[in-house]
C-alpha cells in the first residue's frame, strides 16, 4: 500500500493563502500533516502571480500560457 495521500485543491489552496498570510511552511507541516516537498509544490503552483493588464494568475495558467507560446513558435 502507498502512503500517498490524496488532498483537494481547496485544502491545497488554504494552506497557501495561510502560508501567504504570514504561517511557515514548517509550522503548517506540522499542524495538518503534510510533507514539506508536497507543500512547496502547493506554494509555486498555487500562488498568484499579477501581469501588467491587472488579471492575477497562479502558476498553473501561466505554464499553461508558457505552452501554447512554444506552440506557437514552433509554426
Amino acid at each position: 500500500m502507498s502512503n500517498y495521500k490524496k488532498y483537494d485543491e481547496d485544502f491545497k489552496k488554504s494552506l497557501v493563502n495561510l502560508y501567504h498570510g504570514g504561517k511557515t511552511q514548517t509550522s503548517l507541516c506540522k499542524e495538518y500533516g503534510v510533507s514539506f516537498t508536497a507543500l512547496s509544490r502547493w506554494v509555486k503552483l498555487y500562488s498568484e502571480v499579477e501581469i501588467e493588464d491587472g488579471p492575477i494568475l497562479t502558476a498553473r495558467p501561466v505554464k499553461d500560457l508558457q505552452k501554447k507560446n512554444a506552440l506557437l513558435e514552433e509554426n
